[in-house]
């Protein structure tokens, strides 16, 4: 039987339309820095592809700078800035961020300052959306942005970091969204690119990609995709809570990414679980993918509350537009015979 790929907020597949413009962006030959026409040729993609970017992100006053990725672009626009996050927050943004903002055992989180705090949009565990204070400094929007609607220019934050590959772009390309009248010192130096912002031959390739996958993840939004998303996974849930057990849905009380749920059945580890459906033919994951391949205690979950061990006790499900409801039963009827074994096991 074919395997069922149920992570996609680790990295989504990559779009139809990304692929293709890849393609063709591999044949444009110039250098974007060049002033032949083979690098004006080079140049006017790469700018197109900015414009298609931020059509997308609702970002049409905002400065965008491509980046390697999210944690390039969380890199850029917090570092020495001093500002103030929350234990549910990315390894790459709690590395730049003074952990002192407190989470609910919903998920949600209310900074008091807004504009010495950073906070993200959506969580990658648990889905949980946040609402953004006006003058929010930073916030992380890679696991919503094409997942969930909302425009840059009406969200009123400083920055924003998002990656192609959360939304079926390429790995490897992100940016950073400045607001108008931002602006951030170069980490990377030795050339002038980016206006300056970013040193280094901007990857076209992975450039035109991310822009084609945006556009087009905003087409499947505007077409109903998150409803059609979000029904498949109260469905999922259902399937799972009706069933005898102690699992629960750790962040379920809050607005929720429409494609992703967090399963946590205390005493049966995340990483037990994850080899489990591995071998059943499921790729879902214990957290967030970001961590070397280790797998540890959440410490999402440890800031929404859950005590010691039980962190580390969860399963992660993300999808997508081309699962099907037959995926999710699929999975369901594997995931209930593998905790029916462990709870007999346990003398449950």
């Amino acid at each position: 039987m074919n395997r069922v790929y149920l992570d996609w907020n680790a990295t989504a597949p990559l779009r139809p339309e990304a692929r293709a413009a890849m393609a063709d962006a591999l044949d444009i030959i110039g250098n974007p820095s060049s002033v032949h026409a083979e690098g004006r040729a080079a140049k006017m993609l790469l700018e197109r592809s900015r414009e298609q970017l931020a059509e997308a992100l609702g970002a049409a006053q905002a400065d965008i700078v491509f980046t390697s990725g999210a944690t390039e672009a969380a890199a850029l626009a917090l570092s020495g800035r001093g500002l103030a996050c929350t234990g549910i927050e990315h390894d790459c943004v709690r590395a730049w961020c003074d952990e002192t903002l407190a989470t609910g055992p919903d998920g949600q989180v209310t900074p008091p300052d807004p504009a010495s705090a950073t906070l993200q949009l959506a969580n990658s565990e648990t889905g949980v959306i946040q609402t953004l204070p006006q003058g929010l400094a930073a916030s992380d929007l890679t696991q919503g942005f094409g997942k969930v609607p909302f425009a840059f220019d009406w969200l009123g934050i400083r920055a924003g970091m998002v990656s192609a590959h959360k939304l079926g772009g390429p790995r490897g390309i992100g940016a950073l969204v400045l607001a108008a009248g931002e602006d951030r010192e170069a980490l990377l130096r030795g050339g002038g690119q980016e206006s300056g912002r970013r040193a280094g031959t901007e990857n076209l390739a992975a450039i035109a990609g991310f822009a084609a996958a945006a556009g087009a993840a905003q087409r499947d939004l505007a077409g109903g995709m998150a409803e059609r998303l979000a029904e498949m996974r109260d469905h999922l849930l259902d399937r799972l809570e009706n069933a005898e057990g102690i699992t629960m849905f750790p962040g379920r009380e809050s607005p929720r990414l429409p494609q992703t749920l967090s399963i946590l059945t205390p005493g049966w580890k995340g990483e037990t679980q994850v080899m489990q459906m591995d071998l059943a033919g499921f790729a879902v994951s214990a957290g967030s993918a970001c961590s070397s391949g280790k797998v540890r205690e959440s410490g999402v979950l440890r800031a929404m509350g859950v005590a010691g061990p039980d962190a580390g006790c969860a399963l992660r499900v993300s999808f997508g537009g081309t699962t099907t409801l037959e995926d999710l039963d699929r999975f369901a009827d594997a995931w209930l015979a593998a905790r029916a074994r462990w709870q007999g096991k346990q003398g449950r």
